[in-house]
């Protein structure tokens, strides 16, 4: 199977394959679930409760008569003991919290922030995922290239080969001289062995990253390999990580959260207070029939222990926003030491092509030279392949710098947390 694939397109496809991925997408689900719970703390509390229960002969002893125990007193008459022997009962209740020392507000606020944390964790795994696709889509693209260079190299050197066996033939040069061509050419298909082995384990790691077939022939776009111009300087590059981090505004939505958490547990010495309602219904046969026992007002709830317990929940909370604000300053110095870094990596990789640009130039023309020499008997076999050997590393070598100068590039990007875009 062959497949023309563009950088967008392998991105996408990583980004869709990706179990990492998967797994931020599932936690910023349970972040949303925690979210809407923390919602759902404002609504009303509904209760029903109800029973049937079997009692044994109870002496029941009514305080208030009814008409027919008073006419039985009246007339001089025993009252007889009223006889129970079951209970039925339903209970509904209802309650709206009004107040609730700020808890339930702070909790939603809390909630909020760690959804938003949650997916921006989510975004910062991208970013590694789009920087792995990145380099392993650079990885074909080197060893597809060093196969072709090799390739057009041991073309050559066949040629080469027919031609100096034609001349020890013709007794114009030595044998060893034709032994010392034959040999390069051996060493040129054992590169070449290297070269292949080196492509189609990149091509695997690649098809197994993107979710595709192992044995899927990739055709690659090269216009992605140019060399990038346009630099902003360092402090640009600088600025941009510090406003566009996903891992660092993580941070910053957890330590907000935190601060909630510190609000909701002083929330704790105030008392909360509800709207209640309620019905009542209740069945004792022979002695009592309520129904229509409907009822409304106001609770509240206080608990005294919370004068000695809350202190510690709210040290607890602040220790917490105190380890989040040195975790904040500790990823903003990590973040300034990696883009140094990767700054003056990319810089490098830029000198490098220039160089390696300038090394093909006088390595084609030393062979040239070289070649014509050797043609007119002025130089020897060994300088000629020598020669061509010095021409088919540094093209190597200029290929090679200029995918690592695009991935440089983009590991600068992803620094900054714009790779995305």
């Amino acid at each position: 199977q062959k497949r023309n694939l563009t950088l967008n397109e392998a991105v996408q496809l990583s980004l869709t394959h990706s179990e990492r991925i998967k797994l931020g997408n599932a936690k910023v689900d349970e972040a949303s679930a925690k979210l809407h719970e923390a919602k759902d703390n404002r609504l009303p509390e509904l209760g029903l409760t109800g029973g049937y229960l079997r009692v044994n002969s109870p002496k029941v002893d009514l305080k208030v008569k009814t008409a027919a125990t008073q006419q039985q007193a009246g007339a001089g008459t025993a009252t007889s003991s009223l006889k129970v022997d079951q209970v039925s009962y339903g209970l509904l209740n209802a309650s709206v919290p009004l107040f609730s020392g700020l808890r339930i507000s702070q909790g939603i606020k809390a909630a909020n922030y760690l959804h938003k944390a949650s997916e921006l964790d989510a975004k910062f795994d991208s970013t590694d995922v789009i920087e792995a696709t990145m380099e392993a889509y650079s990885n074909v693209y080197k060893a597809g290239e060093a196969l072709k260079l090799v390739q057009e190299n041991l073309k050559r050197g066949e040629a080469r080969i027919n031609d100096f066996a034609n001349l020890e033939k013709n007794g114009v040069i030595a044998r060893n001289d034709l032994l010392k061509v034959q040999l390069q050419q051996s060493n040129v298909e054992l590169t070449m062995l290297d070269a292949e082995n080196n492509f189609k384990l990149a091509t695997i790691t690649l098809n197994l990253l993107l979710g595709l077939k192992e044995d899927t022939e990739l055709q690659l776009d090269s216009n992605w390999f140019k060399p990038v111009k346009s630099d902003p300087g360092y402090l640009a590059w600088e600025n941009l990580a510090l406003t566009n981090r996903a891992d660092l505004q993580a941070l910053d939505y957890r330590g907000k959260a935190a601060e909630s958490g510190v609000k909701a547990a002083r929330g704790e010495y105030y008392p909360s207070l509800a709207l209640t309602g309620g019905y009542v219904a209740m069945y004792i046969p022979n002695v009592l029939t309520v129904t229509n026992a409907v009822n409304v007002g106001l609770g509240v709830k206080y608990s005294i222990s919370s004068f000695w317990k809350t202190g510690a929940k709210i040290d607890q909370a602040k220790a917490q926003v105190a380890q989040l604000d040195a975790s904040q300053n500790l990823l903003n110095d990590q973040i300034r030491l990696q883009m140094g870094h990767d700054y003056q990596n990319f810089l490098s990789m830029r000198k490098k092509i220039e160089v390696y640009g300038k090394a093909v130039e006088q390595a084609m023309e030393n062979y040239r030279i070289v070649k014509n020499k050797h043609d007119n008997n002025l130089s020897t076999t060994t300088d000629l392949l020598d020669a061509d050997v010095a021409q088919l590393q540094s093209r190597i070598d200029f290929t090679f710098a200029r995918a690592d100068a695009m991935i440089a590039y983009e590991k600068l990007r992803k620094t900054a947390g714009v790779i995305t875009q």
